[in-house]
């Protein structure tokens, strides 16, 4: 079993850490952000988001500590809602940043059967955090899903109750799903966490569309 203490003193990279606020700030507002930093003692970061570099500076506990103030703001429910959307918002900002560095701006992508953009949108993604950050990432497929792992985990730090909550990761999933099918929803799920045990927060992604 992996102990979640071995997630610490890792980083993504600022460029990451910029995009994680300015969704939030989509969804949230420029003064709930501050307000949720304060409450997470992110100080350092109100009016002085990360720079737009890949500088692996950006810990993981940042992601942790806002996380866990969102849920002490908001409520679980409340917390979960924000999540899911500023991961959707942090997808489609991210595919501006990174897409071209990963070839997701291709053309060809339009002319291939939706299981195949599928895998090549969840391998991209995980690819991104994989090459770019300490976060590591991996795409297995299977019969009727494909199942998205994260082996190491800022999400799973200091949290007070442990459980399947990573809902950012879950929305950033979710949108780029969408966003390689035309606009097509799937049923995405987490259905383990490290935190609890498991070797991986894994993520279930059906190959069928919802509608």
């Amino acid at each position: 079993m992996t102990s979640v203490d071995a997630f610490r003193n890792l980083h993504y990279p600022n460029r990451i850490g910029r995009l994680c606020f300015l969704s939030l700030e989509e969804v949230m507002g420029e003064n709930g952000v501050k307000a949720l930093l304060r409450l997470a003692d992110l100080h350092q970061y109100i009016d002085a988001y990360p720079p737009n570099d890949l500088k692996r500076e950006f810990p993981f506990e940042a992601i942790a500590a806002y996380s866990v103030a969102l849920g002490t703001m908001y409520g679980p429910r409340g917390a979960r809602g924000l999540e899911l959307r500023a991961g959707r918002v942090a997808f489609s900002l991210g595919l501006k940043e990174f897409g071209p560095l990963l070839g997701m701006a291709d053309l060809a992508l339009k002319l291939m059967p939706v299981t195949m953009k599928l895998k090549i949108v969840l391998n991209a993604t995980a690819q991104t955090f994989d090459r770019f950050s300490d976060q590591s990432s991996h795409v297995e497929e299977e019969r009727g899903q494909f199942s998205y792992h994260i082996t190491r985990c800022s999400n799973c730090l200091d949290r007070p109750e442990p459980g399947p909550v990573f809902y950012i990761a879950r929305g950033i999933i979710e949108e780029a799903t969408f966003w390689v099918s035309g606009g097509r929803h799937f049923a995405v799920e987490q259905c383990s966490c490290i935190a609890q045990g498991a070797s991986s927060c894994r993520f279930t992604i059906s190959k069928e569309p919802l509608e």
